[in-house]
C-alpha cells in the first residue's frame, strides 16, 4: 500500500477509537480501504458506518448487494474489491456463470429478474451516469422507493472503496490472487 499501515501505538486517540469500533463492529477487523481512510479520520469514522450499514443492513440482500458490488468492482478494475466480494458472492449464492460474465464484460443470463435489474440498473448508473425512466420505474416497483435508494448508496460507496484501493494500491494479503481480467 501506497500509505504506511498504521499501527494502533501510531495511531491518535481518534484513529484509535475509530480502529477499535471497525474491529468490535460486525466486521470484525479493519478493513483495506479503512487503512487508508484512517489517515483522515471523519472520513473514516463516517465511510466506515455507511459502510457497515450498506454491507449488512439493506433491503436488498446480501445476494443483490454482492451483484451490484462485483459491476463495480469491475467496473473500477479493483483487484483487491474482486477479489474479497467474489467470494461473498458466491457464498450468498450467486451463479458462478454470473460472475464469469461480468468479470469478462458480457451481460449475463439471468433467471432472476430482480438480480437483472441490479445488474442493469448497476450498469447504466456506473456507464451512463444515470438511469433511463422505465428502468427506474421497474426499480422502484421491484425494490422499493428505500431499495433503489439503498442500491444507489451501495453503488456509491463501493465506488469510494474501488477508489480507494486503486490509488493508494492496496495489495492483495500474501500469496492470493484475482481472477479479474484486466
Amino acid at each position: 500500500m501506497r500509505l504506511k499501515t498504521l499501527s494502533p501505538s501510531e495511531m491518535s486517540d481518534d484513529q484509535k477509537s475509530i480502529f477499535e469500533e471497525s474491529v468490535s463492529g460486525k466486521r470484525g477487523t479493519v478493513t483495506p480501504p479503512l487503512r487508508a481512510w484512517i489517515y483522515a479520520p471523519e472520513v473514516a469514522r463516517h465511510a466506515s458506518r455507511l459502510g457497515a450499514f450498506l454491507r449488512y443492513d439493506t433491503t436488498l440482500g446480501p445476494r443483490l448487494s454482492e451483484l451490484a458490488i462485483l459491476v463495480t468492482a469491475r467496473h473500477w478494475n479493483a483487484q483487491y474489491e474482486w477479489y474479497a466480494h467474489k467470494k461473498m458472492a458466491l457464498a450468498a449464492g450467486l451463479d458462478p456463470n454470473i460472475i464469469a460474465a461480468i468479470n469478462h464484460r458480457h451481460v449475463p443470463d439471468f433467471n432472476d429478474r430482480k438480480a437483472q435489474l441490479v445488474y442493469e440498473f448497476s450498469e447504466s448508473l456506473h456507464e451512463n451516469h444515470n438511469v433511463p425512466k422505465l428502468l427506474y420505474t421497474e426499480a422502484v416497483e421491484m425494490l422499493g422507493e428505500t431499495g433503489v435508494v439503498e442500491l444507489v448508496g451501495l453503488l456509491g460507496y463501493y465506488a469510494l472503496v474501488s477508489m480507494t484501493l486503486n490509488t493508494f494500491q492496496v495489495e492483495l494479503p500474501e500469496g492470493e490472487t484475482s481472477d479479474l481480467v484486466p
